[in-house]
């Protein structure tokens, strides 16, 4: 699922479109706050010679482009259902493949970026004498994850020392230390640890800790009521025991061990804050003297935790949900140390499992792909090697990625999109009724100082320190964890890098970051379906130009309202127009709220409203920037295929969301994601915008031309 603001994903604690292929499916992640993990940026400085990758066969790669008659379903009416109406021959040529869970038109970029960096990985893996350091980090890792006979003959030795550190826990006073390592290695026990902006000065990077140490996706999977929830409930316990059985416990030992891991996990969910409690900033942030984390939590060693994992001497931290670490104190107080050993030991094989044997990987599957996302079978090894290596070396991959695909042009193609798109908000901002003027002109300073960041870094990462080697895939993932846990924890005390990325070049989304105030585009999705340079602006601002709207009016949503133009956590709105702001948002969270994800689950209004937001603005700032797109240029576009310039631009935008889901998955986005399913993100949207109902001709009262509109932005 497309477009993402990075505080959603911190606030929420659900991850981002973009996941490690491995684990193929959402396993909770550690919350971020905007601009944490992940990867890629502008032009790079001159760096060393990458050898030229071959030339795929046209054959293999999918030929995409933004728009496509042929992917319409003519009869139905766009007035009634507009997302068959743009999608429905789309929908029904594209079933979900037995390796997905979702396929929609990000998918089929996302497929063909794929065989790009499979030709570049096989490439950089056969050893030569002429790699460039890139090639070797980028080809050895891939090489090593795709050797599955040798992953095989080692079984689970390599993971035998982390399960050695475990068993040599002595006592809970000792945990700290232990926990620290766990935590470098992604293995997420009992709570997160990291650095990230501090909400209140944009400028500096704090440590953070917040909740965390669940394996279910987010708290509400242990609380909630109900038939489905509680069958849920009964296969991860199942899960957890077939994963202990295939470290060798005896079947009764390893259930037993499992109910005690759900116990734990259970009692540190209900001291956690619900997704949508999560959208709040304020929520989930506390910056407090470290004496207040130690106090609330005594039973735990906060002094050699943050030694151990490599923190500089600190006073004060955000502890994100103070609640949550009161909730952790009791449940380290009352379960014993066998207790604690085994969830720690449940943590360590969960997040390393796609990088152990055969028996593991499909275990593992089994669950998070089958059982919560409805995928009928696991991708093939190149696939989950191929985004392994993304999400390890993204930048050093990267490099090569963009030397393949993204050109000059498109760069300045969408850099002049952008402008207008930005032109088109301070146009409809200084045009306001319902806002003050005091607020419009902290808004415009806001707006004339975001970012644009497009197609990938200034400034390459270096992962000169990141030791990767030819045949060890567990220990070439563990190093890069450590990697990843010491450049996060360096930052703590340091100025904000406002040029890092948040996403790798290849990523098929986009997303705003309210703290860094900019908007970041991939080059991997400024290609066709999104971004065809072939086609004419009515195709390309009702797809792209769309994106960019969206992640701007991000910056203006429920959340990113809140943060000012340097990325500060400050209430700039006057009381009487945040009211304003409020009575409006409220009408697109009921009218959301009506919305059915899949059987008995409805989409979440309060969940989805910041994504919702940005999607209505969003087309809307697009239509009001080829408007006068048009007008300046004084070339009026011609009809074409048979619709007029306005109707394809609206179709350009639907056809942008083509998507079939499984009704797990649907249920899983839908009780997790704050994006609506995509169905809505084309009828929740259009049925909002008059420009939509004048171009298709559209009755009122019909389904998409309701009388009552919700309008923010």
């Amino acid at each position: 699922m497309r477009f993402v603001s990075f505080l959603l994903v911190l606030l929420s604690g659900i991850i981002m479109a973009q996941t490690t292929d491995q684990q193929q499916a959402p396993k909770p992640q550690v919350p971020q706050k905007p601009g944490a993990k992940s990867t890629p940026k502008k032009i790079p400085p001159k760096k060393e010679p990458i050898a030229t990758a071959r030339k795929i066969p046209a054959s293999k790669v999918l030929e995409l482009k933004g728009f496509d008659a042929a992917l319409m379903d003519k009869s139905a009416d766009p007035c009634g259902d507009f997302y068959q109406y743009s999608c429905g021959g789309w929908l029904k040529q594209n079933p979900v493949p037995g390796d997905q869970s979702t396929y929609g038109r990000d998918t089929e970029l996302a497929e063909r970026n794929r065989l790009i960096l499979r030709d570049i990985l096989e490439k950089a893996a056969a050893e030569r004498p002429d790699r460039s350091a890139v090639e070797q980090k980028i080809g050895d890792f891939y090489s090593s994850c795709m050797d599955e006979a040798a992953i095989e003959r080692k079984g689970v030795a390599p993971i035998k020392p982390e399960l050695d550190r475990i068993n040599a826990l002595k006592s809970k006073a000792d945990l700290a230390g232990l926990l620290a390592h766990l935590h470098s290695i992604d293995a997420e026990a009992f709570f997160s640890y990291g650095s990230d902006q501090d909400f209140k000065d944009a400028a500096s990077v704090i440590a953070e800790a917040d909740q965390g140490g669940l394996g279910l996706p987010e708290r509400d999977y242990y609380t909630r009521t109900g038939a489905a929830a509680e069958k849920t409930r009964k296969e991860y316990v199942r899960h957890i025991t077939n994963m202990f059985k295939l470290l060798g416990d005896p079947p009764q030992a390893a259930a037993a061990k499992a109910r005690k891991v759900m116990g734990i996990e259970t009692a540190l969910a209900k001291a956690s804050l619900t997704v949508v409690q999560r959208r709040d900033p304020a929520s989930i942030y506390h910056k407090l003297p470290l004496s207040d984390l130690t106090g609330m939590d005594p039973a735990f060693d906060w002094d050699r935790y943050l030694r151990a994992t490599g923190t500089p001497v600190i006073q004060s931290l955000n502890v994100a949900v103070p609640d949550f670490f009161k909730g952790l104190e009791i449940v380290l107080k009352q379960q014993d140390l066998p207790s604690i050993k085994t969830y720690l030991r449940w943590h360590l094989v969960s997040a390393l499992a796609p990088t152990l044997p055969k028996a593991f990987v499909l275990e593992n599957f089994d669950f998070y792909g089958k059982k919560l996302s409805g995928q009928k079978e696991l991708r093939a090894r190149w696939k989950r090697c191929v985004q392994s290596t993304d999400h390890n070396l993204g930048e050093a991959l990267g490099q090569i990625y963009v030397e393949r695909t993204f050109g000059a042009e498109g760069k300045a193609r969408t850099l002049a999109m952008v402008k207008d798109i930005e032109s088109a908000m301070e146009q409809d901002i200084k045009q306001l009724s319902w806002m003050s003027d005091a607020t419009k002109k902290r808004a415009l300073e806001k707006l004339h100082a975001v970012a644009n960041k497009i197609g990938y870094p200034d400034k390459w990462r270096d992962y000169s320190t990141y030791n990767v080697v030819r045949g060890d895939a567990l220990g070439n993932w563990i190093r890069g964890s450590e990697f990843e846990s010491r450049r996060q924890i360096a930052k703590i005390g340091k100025p904000v890098d406002r040029g890092e990325w948040g996403m790798t070049p290849p990523t098929v989304n986009a997303y705003y970051n309210p703290q860094m105030n900019d908007i970041n585009f991939p080059a991997g999705i400024l290609q066709p379906p999104f971004y065809d340079q072939k086609m004419d602006d009515a195709i390309n601002y009702g797809d792209a130009a769309a994106v960019i709207g969206h992640e701007l009016t991000h910056g203006f949503d429920d959340q990113g309202r809140q943060f000012d133009a340097k990325g500060n956590l400050d209430e700039w709105w006057t009381q009487q127009d945040a009211k304003e702001f409020e009575e409006r948002t409220a009408c697109v969270v009921h009218e959301y709220d009506n919305f059915i994800a899949v059987d008995d689950v409805h989409v979440q209004g309060k969940l989805t409203l910041g994504e919702n937001v940005a999607d209505i603005g969003g087309l809307k700032l697009a239509f009001m920037a080829l408007m006068q797109r048009e007008q300046e240029s004084h070339e009026q576009l011609q009809p074409a295929d048979g619709f007029s310039p306005d109707q394809r631009f609206f179709i350009s935008y639907a056809q942008g969301w083509c998507e079939n889901d499984t009704p797990e998955s649907l249920r899983l986005l839908a009780q997790t994601n704050p994006h609506a399913p995509t169905k809505y993100r084309v009828n929740g949207v259009v049925q909002n915008l008059p420009e939509f109902q004048k171009a298709f001709s559209c009755k009122a009262g019909t389904p998409l031309a309701p009388e009552k509109k919700c309008e923010v932005w």
